[in-house]
């Protein structure tokens, strides 16, 4: 039996009570598919994060993106199946922030601060649905693997800004969005619980709160050489300077000290892809 909150939330929906009998399958689907979405950012996550490592420590030739931290999935005998799943759950999280920016899914309300939220979250789920089509972009172009990277694809976005009115301007902006939400990740990682909307007990609050401040913390950082990167690509109108996640921490490798900040970012996304899991199994949806 599902929980209250999807079947509050399903009955919120305008055309609800015309269908009492779809009340029941909706919210198990919708919880179901919530589940899956955290799972999968999780996945996404862990998978960057497993690479920087790696690249921080030699092992790798470089970081990158997170579609080409996906595309080595296809490396592997289930690789084809597990980026069908991620594909998938990218798309449930979309719609899962969907709920959440629209129909208030967590009740946060309508103050200025709530309304801040509520519309992070519909970016949140613009960003999400995109990935989820280059996941399936991937899936059709595996038997040709000529694919342009993270960055290549950057470039050209970034190019074709520079052509528009004012496009240096829009960069920069671009750039400055990357920071500012990079910033929030890392208050987020001091100020926020991450813990009360799951159920677990003190305990376990206890370690899953601090692992999900070392994600907050991590990915936060990893914003600031892509915003960086993004405002030089801006302010010199060069669209070869632009850099996606991947290249931008690739960068930060070179400089003094970067193979230990990268290493240290990079457990970070990892802790933030675990935190990811756990969220899937103990979040409560639709509180």
């Amino acid at each position: 039996m599902t929980s209250p909150g999807p079947r509050r939330l399903v009955m919120r929906l305008p055309w609800a009570s015309h269908f009492p009998r779809l009340v029941a399958p909706l919210a198990h689907a919708l919880e179901g598919a919530a589940r899956l979405g955290y799972a999968a950012r999780g996945a996404v996550y862990l998978s960057i994060g497993a690479i920087a490592l790696m690249a921080a420590a030699g092992l790798a030739p470089r970081a990158v993106g997170a579609v080409e931290a996906l595309e080595a999935w296809g490396e592997w005998p289930v690789g084809i199946a597990l980026l069908w799943i991620t594909g998938l759950g990218l798309y449930a999280f979309a719609g899962w922030r969907a709920l959440q920016a629209v129909f208030d899914a967590d009740r946060l309300g309508k103050t200025p601060a709530a309304l801040g939220s509520r519309a992070g979250k519909a970016i949140s789920g613009l960003l999400y649905g995109g990935l989820a089509v280059s996941v399936f972009g991937l899936l059709d172009a595996m038997e040709d693997l000529h694919e342009a990277d993270d960055q290549a694809k950057t470039q050209a976005a970034v190019q074709n800004a520079l052509a528009m009115p004012w496009g240096d301007v829009l960069v920069m902006a671009a750039g400055a969005a990357i920071l500012a939400v990079g910033a929030a990740n890392v208050v987020r990682a001091f100020r926020d619980h991450f813990t009360e909307s799951l159920d677990c007990d003190d305990e376990a609050a206890g370690w899953t709160g601090s692992l999900a401040r070392i994600g907050y913390a991590g990915r936060g950082l990893a914003m600031v050489p892509a915003g960086l990167v993004m405002l030089s690509a801006g302010w010199h109108a060069r669209a070869s300077d632009a850099r996606g996640l991947g290249g931008a921490l690739d960068l930060l490798k070179d400089q003094p000290l970067g193979p230990a900040l990268l290493a240290m970012i990079a457990l970070g996304l990892i802790a933030f892809g675990a935190f990811g899991f756990l969220k899937a199994g103990l979040r409560r949806i639709g509180c």
